[in-house]
Parts: C-alpha cells; structure tokens; sequence
C-alpha cells in the first residue's frame, strides 16, 4: 500500500528531473479551493484588518473573538477530519487558508499556530478519545491551542528539554516540572501540547489542559513585532497530567515534535508568500500615487525594476508553496483516521526537505519584499500609519520561527547524504552523470521551454557536482561542516525553485499558448536569470574550497562556461518593464 501511494520520493529533486504530469500548480485549483480562499480572503478583508489597531494593542480579546468566528466558518477546520468537526480537507487547502491568513500579522500567526502545530499532535498521533473529546471544540475555536517546545536551554536542539514527567506511585498522572519559553498563544489558550523527559530521560509529548493545578505563564513578552499574538512562558510546577493525556508512546516524542514541525515549516512558507503578495500591493498602491520630479514614483525605470524582482520571486514562491503542498498531499492525505504512528511519522518526514525550503525560501522572499516596499515608501514607511513599519518588524521572526533558517538550510542536504548512506541513493552514480553531462557539448530539444529546462538541469547537476566533492573531502564528517552545508542548501533551494517556476510555466504555455503565458514567461526568465548568477557563485565557491590543482582550474571553468548559456533571456530591462507595467495595471500580483 505504501509504494503504491508514494509515486514521488523526498529530495528526489536533487537528483532527478521532475515528471511534469505530477507537478500541481495554482492553475490546477478545483472550485472547493477556489471557494475557501475566497472565504478566507473576505473574512481577512472584512473582520480581521478594521480590527488591526486593537490587535497591535493586544487586545487578546480581539484575537480569541475572531478565532471563533474562523472556527465558525470552517477556517480552523481544513486539517480536522469531518468524523471529529473537522472538514478534513487536502493540504493544499491548507495552504490556501495559509496564504490568505499571512497578511494578518499577529492574528495570523495566533490562527496559524493553533491550526497547524498546536492541533496536528492529536490529529495525527492522538488517541481516538483524545481527538473525540478536544478536536471539536478545536475545530470551533472553542478551544485554541499552543505548542511548548522550547526552553531555556533547548531550542534548536529541542531534545535537550530539561523538563520532566515522573509517573506517581498510583500510576494515574504523570507529574511535570520544567519551563517553556516564547509559547505562542499562552494567555488564551485551552490546549498545551508538552514535550518532557519521563524519568528525565524519555522524550515524550502530554496535552496539558488550561486548568490543570500546576500550570501557570509568566508575563507577556514585550516583542519587537507580531505583537497582536500573546507569547509567554509556561511553567510546569507538579503539573499532574492524567496518563491518558499522553500522545503516543513514551520516548516516541521526538516522532510527533519533529514531523510536526516539517507542516509548520510548509505552513510558515504560505503565510510568508500570501504576506509578501500583500506586501507588493501596497508598493504597486503607494507607487502610483506619490509622485516626484513631475512623475509618479512608479514611472521610474528603477522603480519598474524592483517591482519586478519582488513579482518573480514571489511567483517562485507560490510555484515551490503548491507544489509541495501537493506532495503532502500525496503522503499524508489517506493518514486521518490511521492508527499507525510510525507509517504517519514516515510519511510526515518524507517531504522534510521540501517543507524547510518552503520555510527559508518564503521568510527571506518576505524580507527581501518588506524591506524593498519600506524603501519604496519612502519615509512614509517609517510612518506608523501606512502599516509598512509594522510589516518590516513582523516579517523578521519568520526566520526564526519554526526552527531558524541556519537549522533548516543543514537539513536540507543532510536529509539527501543519510538516504544516500542508507542506499536509497546511489549518489555516487548520481554525482558521475552530472559531472558527464555538464562536460559535454549543450544539446537542446525541440520541446516547449527546453532551453529554461536545461538551465534547470545544469543547476541539478552543478548541485551534484558539489556535493560529491563536498563528500570526497570530508566523508563521515560532512555533517560538522557546517559552511558546506548551508552553501550546497542554498543551490538546493535555487534548483527547487527555479525548478518549480519553469515547470509551470511550461505547463501554463502548454495550454494557453506563449501569449496568454507571457506574463508568466517573463517572471520565470527573471526568477532563473538571478538563479543562474546565485549558482554560479556558489559552485566556484565550493569548488575553489573542495578542490585542488588543476581539478579546480578546470571544474571553476566548467561551472563558469555552463551557467553563463543560461544568465540571458532576452532584453533584461525590456521584460522587467514589462513586468511591471503589467502588474500597475492590475494594482496586485498577477501572473
């Protein structure tokens, strides 16, 4: 049942090219998503943003006022199976809701984080009375939950929780001491999930209910932005937690906390692209009416030009979202109503590489995009009542959020070298037939954007070409070169993305035919000609640290030689204007 469920393999992209009948995009929307995004969208639009002013002031009255009324339309519901309240819908649904809430600021990070983290641990892995009882009233919003991961001393390395859960001589609670910090959602949530040592040394998950003796916060944290959500500690003293209160297994907690987290990163990276489309709208707003030297702002080339950076990435952004969300999708869609927590931690760890780009890729494209609307504001972006200063402080934490970017680029790759070390990889075979097709001679088909698809292969295959030099030099130890590491993340991420534009471009052209597409062609030729710079300097950086003698002369030559076939498209400052115009008519991000 597994294999013929899982038609794709995780990171296979790093090795193989990608089917493009398999590849989902937003083209491929069915009404059901249609309609939920519009949903989501009004009630962003009509309830959540007059509110703003109140949810920057922390009025957490607000925030829980307005989870109900989501959980009144089905918005808290998307990944809570029907039988338990739920709707029970795809993930690509819930990256729809994602895109829609990301603008929101501190309410969306507060709907986010109980949707996702905070109730997936019971969806996933609960016991069929732990969901019948809490999933209902979770899918309401009658109960909102949080998530208690961090501690003083354990944060990127969550495992090294000092908290603890001791089982008393009744056998009926377990009784847990410990601190968690930075805890999202804390002043009004019912649900905490808890992750604590049993016998200080089993890594185990407990749901910790609101009125539990023993629980207690500290005071707000005054945070420099997503202000409107509460974060607080949570302290355990003799926190007695019934027995049946656990989730899974003793010592299995790090299956729930760690795969959990692969959504939330995923979910991290819907809510970072639908904040970096608000982001544009407003410069594409601001810009057309502000007007210097006789002209509007947005008639200067330069002005043209930055808008056309921020709309292909953002429309690489979207492109790696929705594929990955489909890929999801494909993995855990028949999961709801397992019982099986090892096939469900399997699956969720499948797309563990797909999801931490999903999360590095969407937070610095928000940041490149805040920090370009600010300076496009002007001073007015300084200026509290336009919202940009707002949306440059609240962009910032996405990079820590969910685990930092430093901590997800390491596991990009290392996901790839332990399959090749279990020998679900032959990347030794890999790493000699990229080194054989980048020496030979460019050969292009006759196909629909064969020469954007060989961009994407010489991409693939000068990551191959590093990452066999990288194991070469270092073998078992590659995991303590950390430099490496993020360098070769950083090609992964350019492959995926670039590889997940072109695909649905191609795909786009394929229907519509080249004019209707050449919105979409324009943003793609943006996107891969900065992708083909970024990998060349990265592989002449790796090569010249990996190798020596001649083999760097002649690999840096080779690096050199075949990105620069594919650093041009056409009249660069021709397509961005034109971008850009086509984007100042519709006063949003199109594509």
């Amino acid at each position: 049942m597994e294999q013929a469920k899982m038609s794709h393999k995780g990171a296979s992209f790093l090795f193989s090219r990608l089917d493009p009948t398999t590849l989902f995009t937003p083209e491929d929307f069915s009404e059901e998503h249609v309609m939920i995004g519009r949903s989501a969208k009004q009630f962003i639009e009509k309830d959540v943003i007059p509110q703003k002013e109140r949810i920057e002031n922390q009025e957490f009255e607000v925030v829980t006022g307005l989870l109900r009324k989501a959980g009144d339309l089905g918005l808290l519901a998307h990944s809570i199976p029907e039988k338990y309240g739920g709707l029970g819908l795809d993930k690509i649904s819930k990256g729809i809701v994602g895109e829609m809430v990301g603008p929101s600021s501190g309410y969306g990070v507060a709907h986010a984080n109980h949707t996702c983290i905070a109730t997936l641990p019971i969806t996933y892995f609960g016991t069929s009375e732990q969901k019948a009882k809490l999933l209902p009233k979770m899918a309401s919003g009658k109960f909102i939950g949080a998530y208690c991961l961090t501690e003083p001393n354990a944060g990127s390395d969550a495992l090294a929780s000092q908290t603890t859960a001791v089982l008393n001589s009744e056998g009926t609670h377990y009784v847990l001491n410990g601190t968690k910090i930075y805890i999202t959602n804390a002043i009004f949530s019912d649900t905490f999930i808890v992750y604590a040592k049993v016998d200080g040394v089993h890594f185990s998950t407990f749901i910790v209910e609101r009125n539990t003796p023993g629980l207690s916060l500290g005071p707000e944290e005054n945070k420099m932005g997503i202000k409107g959500s509460s974060t607080r500690s949570v302290i355990l003293e003799d926190c007695a937690v019934p027995v049946e209160n656990l989730i899974g297994e003793v010592g299995k907690g790090h299956v729930i906390a760690l795969n959990v987290l692969n959504l939330g990163r995923f979910n991290l990276g819907s809510a970072c692209m639908g904040a970096s489309k608000y982001g544009l709208k407003k410069t594409l707003q601001f810009t057309k009416e502000r007007k210097q030297f006789g002209k509007e702002i947005a008639e200067f080339p330069a002005t043209k030009e930055k808008v056309a950076h921020m709309a292909s990435r953002i429309y690489a952004a979207e492109s790696v979202q929705y594929r990955t969300a489909s890929l999801l999708e494909e993995a855990l869609g028949d999961l709801y109503d397992s019982t099986d927590a090892k096939l469900v931690g399997k699956r969720m760890s499948e797309y563990a590489t797909e999801c931490a780009i999903c999360k590095v890729f969407g937070s610095e494209t928000l940041d490149y995009v805040a920090d370009e609307t600010l300076q496009l504001h002007g001073g007015a972006g300084f200026i509290k009542e336009y919202g940009i200063e707002q949306m440059y402080r609240d962009s910032r934490i996405n990079r820590i959020f969910e685990g930092t970017n430093e901590i997800n680029r390491l596991l990009i790759p290392t996901h790839l070298f332990r399959k090749a070390v279990k020998g679900e990889v032959d990347l030794a075979a890999r790493v000699e037939e990229a080194v054989f097709q980048l020496s030979q001679s460019s050969m292009h088909g006759e196909e629909v954007f064969a020469y954007e698809k060989a961009a994407v292969d010489t991409i693939r295959n000068l990551f191959l070409l590093n990452a066999g030099l990288a194991y070469e030099a270092f073998g078992s130890n590659l995991i303590q070169e950390q430099e490496t590491l993020m360098k070769l993340a950083d090609l992964a991420i350019a492959l995926f993305a670039a590889e997940s534009v072109v695909y649905r471009t191609e795909k786009a052209i394929t229907k519509n035919g080249e004019e209707k597409a050449s919105l979409k062609i324009n943003l793609t030729h943006t996107f891969l000609v900065s992708a083909m710079w970024e990998t060349e300097r990265l592989s002449r950086t790796l090569i010249a640290e990996l190798a020596t003698g001649e083999k760097r002369g002649k690999l840096i030559g080779l690096a050199i030689r075949e990105c620069s076939q594919y650093q041009f498209f056409g009249k660069t400052v021709e397509r961005n204007r034109s971008i850009a115009d086509a984007l100042y008519e519709s006063r949003q991000f199109v594509c």
